[in-house]
C-alpha cells in the first residue's frame, strides 16, 4: 500500500511540476533583454533624475509655503490646489518633494537623483563616470547617517525649527528609536559608525599622524646620544656597522665591538668581550642602512598598488580591451558554404583487396604477419600490421615501393614503426576521398569550445579527429608544398580559424604577399585586423624593401614591448595582459593591453632572391625571442631549398607543416625525413612537431567563402587606423653624413646623458624615459652617434657608447657647445 500511495503522490507531483514549468515557459524574458528597452529605460532614468533634483532643490525656497496645500490636497480639487503651488515643477513636483523630504528621507534624498543619473548614464553611454555600486554605499550610508544626525537633533529641539524637515520622517522615527536604546550616546555612535565607514570605504589602514616615522629598532637604546635633547633623524642600526670608524658617532667609536651585544640575550661581563669580536668577524662588510630599508618599499609597493587595482576593479570592473568595438559581431558559420558531409566511399570489398594484396607482398618476401587492421580516414587508410618475431623492421620499410606497385597506388607511406604503437603503418591513399569543408571544421566542439590563445583548425587526421592547434604554443609555423598542393588555402584556413576565433582586439596580422595576388582579399579588414608601418598606403605589404622595412619594425615593436613587460614584472605577454586588465598597471606610465601580432610570409623563396641577408637575420630575430612578447609567425614557401630556408631560420622553426613536395630532397629539408614527396596532394599535408609527424587532411577554403567573411566585417564599425607599427628608417634613407650638429636636437644633450648613464645605446631607451616618438628618438641616436657618443649601427645589437662617464660626457658637451657657438 505505501508502494502504490508513493507512486501514485508522485505522479501527481510530477503532473503539478510539468504544468508550472510550462507556464513558466510562456512568460517571455525576451522583451527585457531588447537593446531599445535598455536604452529607453536608461533615457528614463536621466530624465527623472533631473526632474526629481530640481524638484527638490525648489522645496528648499518654496516647501513651507506649499506644506499647507500638499497636506490638505485630499480636501481640495486639484485645480485649485495647483494654482496656489509655488514649487517650480507644479503639483507633481510640490508632492514629489514634500514626500523625499518631509515624509521620509529629509536632505539625504539629494543622494537620489545623481545615483539614477549615473545608472542611467552607464545603460546609455557603456561608461561610468563614478563607481555605481561603490556611489550606492556611499549614498545609502550618507543618507541614513544623516537622517539619524539631523533627526535626534531635531528630536532634542522638541521638533520646534523652521529646519526640523532636514531630517525628514524616516530621521525622527530612528531618532525616537536610538534615544530610547542610547540617549545621548547617539552622538558616540554617529561618530563611532562614521569612522568605522570612513576605514573601510576608503581601505584605510593606519593613521600615519600618530606613527613615529623612524622608530628605533630592539636594543637602539645602546646608541643613542644621550647628551642631545632631540632624537637624531637617522640612527645606525647596531646590526649594520660598517668598518670605517670616522662614520660613527662619537659615543660608539671607543666600544664598537661591545655593541652587538645589546641585540642578544644579556650575557655575563667576562663573555661581553669574545662574544663581540667573534660577532665582528663574522659582519666584516654589512649592508649600508638605505640598502636594508630597499626591500621594505619594494614590498610595499606592490601591495598598494593591488589594493588600488582591486578597488578599481570592484568600481569599474575588469578592463575590457574589446570595450572600443562592443558592438563587433564575429562571422557566423553561415558565411562557409556546406557540401556533402558523406563519409569516404571505402568499402569493404576494397579493404579487403588491399589487405590482400599487402601480406601477399610481405609473404612474397617471406615475411609473415601475427595481425592487421585498418583505420579508415577521409584521403587515406591505415593498415596497421605486427609483423612475426625477429622480422626487422627495415626490411618492411625498404618495400615500400613493392608495396605501391603491388596496390597500384601513388602515395604509400610506411610508418615503421608507429610512435608509441607495437606495429607498423602502411597508409594506403582512398579511391574516393571525403570533402573536409572549413565549415564542418569550424563547428566542431573542439574548435568552438577551444580554451586555446591562437587555436587553428588544422584539419582532420587519419583517424578522422578534428585537430585543432595553438599558434601561441608551436610559436612559429614554417610551411611549404609545390605549387598546386594547397599551401595557399592552408594559410587561409589559419587566417580564417583565428578571424572567427579573436576579436580585433586581441589580434593583428602583418601580411607579405610577393606574388601581390594571394592575399589582396584581406584588405578590406584593414581597420580591424591589420598592422601596417605608418604613412604606408597599403597594408598588405608587397614591395620587397617594404618587406625588410616591415621586418625590421617588428624587431622593434618586439624590442619594445619586452621593455614594456620588464616594467610591469611579466614574463609573457599573457601574465601582462593579464595584469592589465585586473588594473595592475597604469596607462600613464606607457602600458597598454597589448594584441597578439602573427606575421604570414606567403613566399619566402622570392623574398630570399632579391633581400637575402636582409630578410633571413629579422626573421631569425623575431623567431628566437618574440615568443614571449605575443608575436608568431606563418612562413610558407613553394620550394623547400637549402638556400631558402636556411639552417638559421630552420632551427628556430619547431613546427613544420609540408604539402606534397616534388622530391625526397624537400621532404628532409622541411621535415628532417622522407614522406613529404608521398604525399597525394589536395590538402594532403604532415605536420612535424617536435618528434611527432601527423598526417592531416587540410579543410577546404574557396575565395568566395573568404570574400564573405572579410566583406561581413569590414562592413562593421572599425578602428580609425590599422594597428600601427614603428617606423624604421634604412641607412638609405638618413644616417650620420646627413646630420648637422650645429642644428642639434633640443633633447640632445638629456638624451646624452641618459645614453652614458645606462650605458645603453637604445633609441627604445630614448623613446620611453624621454617619452618621444620613434622618429625623433631616431634622429637623436644619429646625433648622439654624428657626436662621437655611441657607435654605428650594428643590426639587432644595442649600439656601443663610447663615453664611459659623466666627466668625460660633459667635456665634450662643452666642446660642442664652444665650437658651434663661435661658427
Amino acid at each position: 500500500m505505501a508502494q502504490n500511495t508513493y507512486k501514485s503522490n508522485t505522479f501527481k507531483k510530477s503532473e503539478k511540476e510539468k504544468k508550472g514549468k510550462s507556464s513558466k515557459k510562456k512568460f517571455n524574458f525576451e522583451f527585457f533583454k531588447d537593446p531599445r528597452f535598455k536604452l529607453a529605460l536608461g533615457i528614463f532614468l536621466l530624465t527623472t533624475s533631473l526632474y526629481l533634483f530640481l524638484a527638490l532643490l525648489s522645496y528648499l525656497f518654496t516647501g513651507k509655503a506649499d506644506h499647507s496645500v500638499v497636506e490638505d490636497l485630499t480636501n481640495t480639487p486639484i485645480l485649485e490646489s495647483g494654482k496656489e503651488i509655488e514649487n517650480w515643477l507644479g503639483m507633481y513636483g510640490a508632492i514629489t518633494s514634500h514626500y523625499f523630504i518631509f515624509r521620509w528621507f529629509g536632505i539625504a534624498a539629494f543622494f537620489i537623483p545623481p545615483l539614477l543619473f549615473l545608472i542611467g548614464f552607464y545603460i546609455v553611454f557603456k561608461r561610468q563616470l563614478l563607481g555605481v555600486f561603490a556611489f550606492t554605499i556611499f549614498a545609502v550610508f550618507s543618507g541614513l547617517w544623516l537622517c539619524l544626525l539631523l533627526g535626534y537633533m531635531t528630536l532634542k529641539n522638541d521638533g520646534v525649527s523652521e529646519w526640523s524637515f532636514l531630517g525628514g520622517g524616516l530621521g525622527y522615527q530612528l531618532a525616537i528609536l536610538s534615544d530610547g536604546l542610547f540617549g545621548w550616546g547617539t552622538f558616540l555612535i554617529l561618530i563611532l559608525a562614521l569612522f568605522i565607514f570612513i576605514i573601510f570605504f576608503f581601505n584605510i589602514t593606519s593613521i600615519p599622524a600618530f606613527q613615529v616615522k623612524n622608530p628605533k629598532p630592539m636594543g637602539s637604546d645602546a646608541i643613542v646620544n644621550e647628551d642631545s635633547e632631540e632624537e637624531p633623524e637617522e640612527e645606525p642600526l647596531v646590526s649594520s656597522y660598517t668598518d670605517d670608524k670616522d662614520n660613527w658617532p662619537e659615543k660608539t667609536k671607543a666600544d664598537k665591538p661591545a655593541e652587538p651585544v645589546v641585540l642578544v640575550k644579556q650575557p655575563a661581563a667576562a663573555e661581553v668581550l669574545p662574544k663581540a669580536q667573534e660577532l665582528k668577524l663574522e659582519v666584516e662588510k654589512p649592508a649600508p642602512p638605505k640598502k636594508v630599508e630597499e626591500p621594505v618599499f619594494t614590498v610595499e609597493e606592490p601591495v598598494e598598488t593591488d589594493k588600488l587595482a582591486e578597488q578599481l576593479v570592484q568600481e569599474q570592473g575588469d578592463y575590457d580591451p574589446t570595450l572600443e568595438l562592443s558592438s563587433y559581431k564575429f562571422p557566423t558559420l553561415d558565411l562557409l558554404n556546406e557540401y556533402d558531409a558523406a563519409r569516404a566511399g571505402v568499402t569493404q570489398e576494397e579493404l579487403n583487396q588491399n589487405k590482400d594484396k599487402i601480406v601477399a607482398t610481405l609473404v612474397n618476401f617471406k615475411i609473415g604477419i601475427q595481425s592487421i587492421k585498418a583505420t579508415i580516414g577521409p584521403t587515406v587508410t591505415l593498415y596497421e600490421i605486427v609483423p612475426d618475431a625477429g622480422i626487422k623492421i627495415s626490411r618492411i620499410k625498404n618495400l615500400e615501393d613493392d608495396i605501391a606497385l603491388s596496390l597500384s597506388a601513388l602515395g604509400i607511406r610506411i610508418i615503421a614503426p608507429i610512435p608509441g604503437k607495437g606495429t607498423i603503418g602502411i597508409e594506403v591513399p582512398n579511391k574516393n576521398r571525403e570533402m573536409v569543408s572549413i565549415r564542418s571544421m569550424l563547428g566542431t566542439q573542439a574548435f568552438a569550445k577551444t580554451d586555446k590563445e591562437l587555436p587553428v583548425a588544422l584539419g582532420k587526421t587519419i583517424s578522422n579527429e578534428a585537430l585543432v592547434i595553438d599558434l601561441a604554443k608551436m610559436p612559429h609555423l614554417l610551411v611549404a608544398g609545390a605549387t598546386g598542393q594547397g599551401k595557399s588555402v592552408g594559410l587561409n584556413v589559419i587566417l580564417t580559424s583565428l578571424l572567427y576565433k579573436r576579436h580585433p582586439s586581441q589580434l593583428k596580422f602583418v601580411l607579405v604577399d610577393p606574388k601581390k595576388v594571394e592575399m589582396s582579399i584581406y584588405s578590406k579588414v584593414e581597420r580591424h585586423f591589420l598592422a601596417k608601418l605608418p604613412n604606408s598606403e597599403e597594408a598588405i605589404i608587397t614591395d620587397t624593401r617594404k618587406v625588410v622595412h616591415t621586418l625590421n619594425s617588428l624587431c622593434i615593436e618586439m624590442e619594445n614591448r619586452y621593455e614594456i613587460l620588464k616594467d610591469a614584472g611579466a614574463r609573457n605577454l599573457k601574465e601582462y595582459n593579464a595584469k592589465f586588465i585586473a588594473r595592475k598597471l597604469n596607462p600613464k606610465e606607457g602600458h597598454r593591453f597589448l594584441p597578439y601580432i602573427v606575421l604570414v610570409i606567403d613566399e619566402l623563396a622570392d623574398l630570399m632572391m632579391t633581400a637575402g641577408k636582409e630578410v633571413e637575420t629579422p626573421i631569425a630575430r623575431l623567431a628566437q625571442l618574440a615568443r614571449a612578447i605575443g608575436i608568431h609567425l606563418v612562413v610558407a614557401t613553394q620550394r623547400p631549398s637549402v638556400n631558402v630556408i636556411t639552417g638559421v631560420i630552420k632551427a628556430n622553426f619547431p613546427a613544420r607543416l609540408s604539402f606534397r613536395v616534388t622530391s625526397k630532397v624537400d621532404s628532409r629539408t622541411i621535415l628532417d625525413t622522407g614522406g613529404a614527396d608521398q604525399l597525394v596532394g589536395q590538402g594532403d599535408m604532415l605536420l612535424s612537431s617536435g618528434s611527432d609527424m601527423i598526417r592531416i587532411q587540410c579543410p577546404f577554403v574557396d575565395t568566395p567563402e573568404i570574400e564573405k567573411i572579410v566583406e561581413y566585417i569590414g562592413s562593421q564599425r572599425g578602428y580609425d587606423t590599422a594597428y600601427m607599427l614603428p617606423e624604421f628608417e634604412g641607412e638609405d634613407e638618413g644616417g650620420v653624413s646627413a646630420v648637422d650638429l650645429s642644428d642639434r636636437d633640443s633633447l640632445f644633450e638629456d638624451a646624452a646623458r641618459l645614453i652614458v648613464g645606462h650605458q645603453q645605446g637604445s633609441t627604445s631607451l630614448i623613446q620611453r624615459k624621454l617619452k618621444l616618438g620613434y622618429n625623433r628618438a631616431g634622429r637623436l641616436i644619429d646625433q648622439l652617434e654624428a657626436a662621437g657618443i655611441v657607435g654605428a649601427f650594428e643590426g639587432s645589437k644595442a649600439r656601443e657608447v663610447l663615453i664611459k662617464d659623466e666627466i668625460s660626457l660633459e667635456q665634450l658637451l662643452n666642446e660642442l657647445r664652444e665650437k658651434h657657438s663661435q661658427s
